[in-house]
């Protein structure tokens, strides 16, 4: 308590106090301030980078601003805030996480399952099911089209039995934490805690990435979570200045998901990229979201792809786009993908204006053809890529 007066001391008036404290009430914290009506709890989830995930929970005397202060800012940084009714020891996650705990020492205790076969239980079933969905949404499909009303009627009286050791703690004496640390040390052989803090990120990164790509790419969970906020970051980025050579619109960083056998960017991950710069020069010209609802769009109708080196995981790639032609219906662009100054691969693409709606070709709106011509007026005096109208074949 005598730290939360500290830390308002020094902060002005306006400024919000947040702990990630995981046993104190936040009213508790409250009891001392000079405007406690500020303070909150904001308690996250590790790998704190990784989790997006954060319990707001008021106190007493906390103000609704305060809340909804705390919720933008978290949002920003690509967090997704849940913000608890009342205050509650433990709040909810760690409430949750504390009976399933409970349960599984006692199970280790008992001599039913070792820590490993616990470990395995939970991440070969129903860890993978909460990865995606909790546990009510869960239990819903377990209720079939009858909804949660049955799953209820059907599973709800098993709850009188009951199977678990509910609030009955296990005495920790030496001989279960033996037990539990020589199994633990068993399972983990030759593990080290770095490797398995690498090893959870890794997995982590892989699962979010592949939740961002479902519900036909705009994303389920975690991974519609990362989509809105990579949206937000490229709808608040500045646009490059046309007059400044070719538009420098994507980074990558290559990432192990898209290497090979031979031990480098396998060739579709090519496609991808230039795939998503076009979407971003696309955006640059006024192909946005209303835009696009309005029916109108660009199809990309030929790629040309030449591979001049190679990419390996971890390298920092970006991709270079000329404006090299267009007319009200057609655009001829050229992405170049570099690491530093040297070209990896180019991409030479026709792209055609349709009606999405109709399911043809149509001329692009003033607004669109306009900032075409802007941007053509600053490359036209660029040098033609000596890569512009290659085709494939073998030369006699």
């Amino acid at each position: 308590l005598a730290v939360m007066v500290e830390i308002e001391a020094a902060c002005s008036d306006d400024a919000l106090i947040a702990s990630s404290t995981s046993g104190f009430l936040p009213s508790k914290l409250q009891a001392g301030l000079r405007h406690p009506g500020r303070l909150l709890i904001a308690h996250p989830y590790n790998p704190v980078y990784l989790l997006p995930l954060v319990e707001l929970v008021p106190g007493e005397k906390t103000v609704a601003a305060t809340i909804e202060c705390a919720s933008a800012l978290y949002r920003q940084t690509g967090m997704e805030p849940v913000v608890l009714e009342k205050e509650i020891d433990a709040f909810v996650g760690d409430r949750l996480l504390e009976a399933l705990w409970r349960e599984a020492l006692w199970l280790v205790r008992d001599g039913i399952a070792t820590v490993e076969q616990i470990d395995d239980i939970i991440r070969y079933s129903f860890g993978l099911r909460w990865a995606q969905m909790g546990l009510f949404q869960t239990y819903r499909i377990a209720g079939g089209p009858a909804g949660m009303r049955h799953f209820l009627a059907q599973f709800g009286p098993a709850l009188q039995w009951p199977w678990t050791k509910l609030t009955d703690v296990p005495d920790l004496d030496d001989s279960l934490i033996d037990r539990i640390a020589d199994q633990s040390d068993a399972q983990n052989e030759g593990l080290s805690i770095r490797d398995l803090e690498r090893i959870r990120d890794e997995n982590l990164v892989a699962i979010i990435r592949a939740l961002s790509q479902q519900q036909q790419g705009k994303g389920w969970g975690a991974g519609a979570l990362l989509n809105n906020y990579t949206a937000r970051l490229e709808r608040a980025a500045d646009r490059p200045d046309a007059g400044s050579g070719p538009l420098r619109l994507l980074d990558a960083r290559v990432i192990p998901e898209w290497i090979d056998y031979n031990g480098h960017m396998t060739e579709h991950r090519y496609l991808d990229v230039f795939g998503q710069a076009t979407d971003r020069f696309l955006a640059h010209i006024g192909v946005d979201d209303a835009y696009l609802k309005s029916g109108h769009s660009y199809y990309t109708v030929e790629t040309h792809i030449m591979h001049r080196g190679e990419a390996k995981a971890g390298d920092e790639l970006h991709v270079e786009t000329q404006l090299l032609s267009f007319d009200e219906k057609r655009t001829h662009v050229f992405h170049s993908l570099r690491r530093g100054d040297a070209e990896i691969a180019s991409a030479e693409q026709m792209l055609l204006h349709v009606d999405s709606k109709a399911g043809k070709a149509v001329a692009a709106k003033p607004c669109i053809r306009e900032a075409l011509e802007r941007l053509f007026h600053s490359h036209q005096e660029m040098p033609t890529p000596i890569a512009v109208g290659r085709h494939v074949g073998i030369r006699g």
